[in-house]
């Protein structure tokens, strides 16, 4: 199997402290070179990766709000996949004093132990959505979207199927993003149930975990399907 596309998670897989650096970018280059290409699927909003992250030129498409929104920088078009946040529910979350409350597109982001208000929240208020976790992160999104649903809409557009996709996490909101792609794989600084789920397990962490991928990538890939 010849995989065309590299789908990689952001913090803590792709960058440490919420930066990539020059040896990272360099290996996504050479993957790049390789007439392979890249998906960035992150639960950032875009204009905070954009502000952290200069390189997005490296990617086909960016999915953004744990798999919300779609972003092109070739085109530099932002496409909502999903309908805004309920206006009630950002203002009561306000009003109950939830801090840090960040409002994108269509997440809606706080920190533990803030999920017991939202939880609240969204029961007082009868909404149908969904809470994520990602390693101290609480995201709230309308039902059925996550990184697994946005890798989808960005394959579809560049007509690959998702089994000519290696995918590479680290986090609980990583397991629809590895299990969509022919590969998952995570970072061996990944949650247990993740490891645990995912078909290869790098042995070094984050960033060097993918750069690890990539030059197995462009060595010799069955030694992926030896691991699986």
């Amino acid at each position: 199997m010849r995989y065309r596309v590299l789908a990689s998670d952001y913090d803590g897989t792709l960058a440490d402290d919420g930066k990539v650096d020059a040896r990272t970018a360099q290996a996504l280059r050479q993957l790049r070179a390789s007439g392979r290409q890249l998906i960035l699927v992150t639960g950032r909003e875009l204009i905070d990766l954009q502000q952290t992250f200069s390189d997005l030129s490296l990617f086909e498409y960016v999915v953004t709000e744990n798999g919300a929104t779609l972003y092109r920088p070739a085109t530099k078009v932002e496409e909502a996949l999903a309908p805004p946040p309920p206006d009630a529910f950002v203002a009561l979350l306000r009003e109950r004093g939830v801090t840090p409350l960040s409002v994108g597109r269509t997440i809606v982001a706080t920190v533990q132990p803030n999920e017991h208000i939202v939880l609240q929240t969204i029961r007082d208020l009868g909404l149908e959505l969904q809470v994520i976790f990602n390693k101290g992160a609480v995201m709230v999104l309308p039902s059925a979207v996550n990184k697994g649903t946005g890798l989808t809409t960005a394959l579809e557009r560049m007509m690959i199927p998702p089994s000519e996709v290696v995918a590479i996490g680290d986090g609980e909101n990583d397991h629809s993003l590895l299990s969509t792609a022919g590969l998952g794989i995570a970072v061996s600084n990944a949650v247990p149930l993740l490891q645990e789920a995912a078909a290869f397990v790098t042995e070094q962490p984050a960033s060097r975990g993918v750069v690890e991928v990539i030059d197995r990538l462009l060595a010799k890939e069955s030694t992926f399907e030896l691991a699986k």
